[in-house]
């Protein structure tokens, strides 16, 4: 498959092969997101509808409150207190019905201009990855060579397969991610398996708790859910 605007951004996520490369993947959209929503973006127009309409999650909040444009926040705060007191507080309550301002306070309240950001363009990407996985071997042979994958993208990318691959190529992209999320299981497993025979009555007393098994819990839920668990 010849590079394209679609395609070269994938070819970079996947290059370096060190740990998941759909995290690597998430990440560097998350790190875009925030830094298009701490631009210049916030004075578009119908950028600020949808973040006064969604807000922001805890967590895309933590992450953007240390930034340096601290206005950019203000301003999107300004305008979204605004609309939450005249499109939902104090907006009039029907007098029978349904509430419409339900809706719209489950969605300012649970909802983020981030998060959908991030979850549309990981769609988009996903489908690339796949449409290259079928049509290309050597990023076949570039998805073999990850270090591994975490269960939550190996999760996703085997409904994302299921649905949009052929029955004939779907078993062998499945087996693929198998591979490379077992690679991490079966390392993990045995940590954790050693660590839990720490805690026997039938050990051996040994000395300090080696690094790898001091930390298999953190990287056991790093795995399992696609987020850091130990400092950087």
């Amino acid at each position: 498959m010849k590079d394209t605007i679609y395609t070269i951004p994938i070819s970079e996520v996947f290059e370096p092969k060190e740990g998941c490369p759909i995290c690597r993947m998430r990440d560097m959209l998350e790190e875009r997101s925030i830094e298009y929503i701490m631009g210049a973006a916030m004075m578009e127009p119908d950028v600020r509808v949808e973040t006064n309409r969604v807000g922001f999650c805890e967590d895309h909040l933590r992450r953007m409150l240390p930034r340096k444009n601290r206005l950019s926040i203000g301003l999107m705060f300004q305008s979204h207190l605004d609309y939450l007191r005249q499109e939902i507080i104090r907006a009039a309550a029907p007098a029978r019905g349904k509430d419409p301002r339900t809706e719209k306070a489950k969605t300012a309240a649970e909802g983020c201009f981030v998060c959908s950001r991030i979850a549309q363009s990981m769609d988009r990407m996903l489908d690339t990855t796949l449409r290259m996985w079928e049509k290309e071997e050597s990023f076949r042979a570039l998805f073999s060579q990850q270090e591994f994958l975490c269960f939550s993208h190996y999760q996703r990318l085997l409904c994302a397969a299921q649905e949009k691959l052929g029955k004939k190529i779907y078993p062998a992209f499945s087996e693929a991610i198998g591979l490379l999320a077992l690679k991490k299981l079966d390392a993990l497993k045995t940590d954790i398996d050693d660590f839990c025979n720490l805690f026997d009555y039938r050990s051996p007393a040994s000395g300090p708790v080696p690094e790898h098994l001091r930390t298999s819990i953190e990287r056991t839920a790093a795995f399992l859910s696609a987020r850091e668990f130990l400092p950087k």
